[in-house]
């Protein structure tokens, strides 16, 4: 028997993957509600954690943050048995994946934190990526336990909150990307182009395949070789700012993104390659 400690659309979709692979499935969520709705699915719920967990064969906790994590952990501790296993899919800080590692070991409750990069649908079709780290003997127990719910399981090596901290880099990457869209469609906006029409701009120019070759060239430093100088990226910037200004849209990410370039053209940069702007955080221009 497998409990979820968390039935919001991720909890729900890994119950579902769960019993399409034919496990007994026990679910408890705050809200009652969402639990009682995987009945349809032949999953029991039940009102106690401590209850729901008694018993079980692993618990998978997906919830929304560290307090929330540290809260129904505490509400289902009596249920634990010496060497009961809990894997935390939930997005925390590293600090509280490390901390509530030593802290449960240390009550005998093998704490495994295992974030994922999925939406509701990968969890209930077993695709999207899985992230694990730390303690190798735990790893190599606990992956053959991962790999069917997940299209990927990405081990990160021995460093208990890697894990951690690679969810937040690539949550990171997601608003990131999502701040660029929104200026975009505010730029669009200011010069009557719909956002239908935005959306073609992609059937023909994928940025997406320069991702890893960009981000390359920012850890390289290699800023002397330019393949787009920093002050013509700042012409540009200015452009669009000026777009968006004569229409009196705003923009959120781009007046940032200019105050930091004019910074590091007051530096001398205006010549080196535009990545050079994370320059401090890497070690320095080549």
């Amino acid at each position: 028997m497998i409990t979820l400690l968390g039935t919001g659309l991720l909890g729900s979709g890994f119950a579902r993957a769960l019993r399409k692979q034919g496990e007994t499935v026990q679910v408890w969520n705050r809200s009652p509600a969402k639990a009682l709705a995987l009945a349809e699915i032949g999953a029991t719920a039940l009102h106690d954690p401590a209850e729901a967990v008694r018993g079980a064969e692993r618990t998978h906790v997906i919830v929304s943050d560290d307090a929330a994590v540290d809260a129904v952990l505490a509400a289902a501790a009596p249920g634990f048995a010496k060497g009961a296993l809990v894997l935390d899919h939930s997005t925390t800080s590293t600090a509280g994946a490390l901390e509530r590692t030593a802290r449960w070991r240390a009550r005998g409750v093998i704490y495994h934190h295992v974030p994922v990069f999925m939406g509701p649908q990968n969890a209930a079709d077993s695709t999207g990526v899985m992230l694990i780290s730390g303690d190798r003997e735990i790893v190599a127990r606990i992956s053959p336990l991962l790999v069917p719910l997940t299209g990927k399981l990405v081990d990160l090596g021995p460093r208990v909150d890697a894990a951690a901290a690679f969810k937040l880099l690539g949550n990171l990457f997601l608003i990131a990307l999502t701040a660029g869209f929104t200026d975009m469609l505010a730029l669009a906006k200011s010069m009557n182009v719909s956002p239908t029409e935005v959306a073609t701009l992609f059937e023909h120019f994928n940025p997406g395949t320069s991702v890893p070759a960009r981000f390359k060239r920012m850890i390289e430093a290699d800023h002397a070789h330019p393949s787009w100088e920093l002050a013509m990226a700042r012409k540009d910037a200015r452009l669009m700012q000026a777009e968006a200004d004569g229409s009196g849209v705003a923009l959120t990410m781009l007046p940032a993104v200019a105050a930091l370039m004019d910074r590091f053209i007051a530096e001398g940069h205006g010549h080196a390659d535009w990545t050079v702007v994370a320059k401090d955080l890497v070690g320095g221009a080549k």
